[in-house]
């Protein structure tokens, strides 16, 4: 894609949640990550790559004693419909005992999300608790499922920032954008 084709699109986009309101979110789900995990030294794994926006911005409020892996699984790749669950990177550190903490950008159907979870457990984590920037609202949910600490709630439309992308771009925008129903 062109640079200008890109910033067609985003002009056309609707800020859905502005920059402020996820500010806000990431305060509240730091204060309620604190409440659970501060004594506990977490091991946080970071969701490759849509959970690297809403981590960078959440792990600075954390301030208590932590440490840092990632993992990478995805349906997408570029695609923008999910297919079958791809394990390209399981985290370094051992789950062993530990209270694991999975960072995403968002719990659209959940079955990523959900598999992670599985995995963690399988690894033999002592917990597993998952924070997502965005809940997007729509019944196509995995059964029996939820993250436990969600920031806000977005329109079922496709959304793009905060980590979220288009075919790999707009990730970076701050704030959450339905692109048109029209792509």
């Amino acid at each position: 894609m062109q640079a200008a084709e890109l910033n067609a699109l985003r002009e056309r986009a609707e800020c859905v949640v502005d920059k402020g309101s996820m500010e806000a979110a990431y305060d509240r789900l730091a204060t309620a990550i604190r409440v659970d995990l501060a004594e506990r030294i977490p091991l946080v794994l970071v969701v490759m790559t849509g959970g690297v926006i809403a981590a960078g911005k959440l792990l600075p409020r954390l301030d208590f004693p932590l440490e840092l892996d990632y993992l990478h699984a995805t349906r997408y790749g570029e695609a923008t419909r999910g297919g079958e669950l791809r394990w390209l990177a399981r985290p370094r550190h051992s789950l062993a005992g530990r209270h694991v903490l999975i960072i995403d950008d968002i719990f659209d159907e959940g079955v990523t999300l959900k598999a992670m979870v599985e995995a963690c457990h399988l690894e033999g984590a002592a917990s597993v608790r998952c924070a997502v920037a965005v809940n997007k609202c729509h019944s196509r949910k995995v059964e029996g499922f939820l993250p436990d600490y969600i920031g806000v709630e977005a329109p079922d439309r496709f959304l793009v920032g905060e980590g979220m992308d288009y075919r790999g771009y707009f990730r970076n925008l701050n704030g959450i954008y339905a692109l048109p129903d029209s792509l």
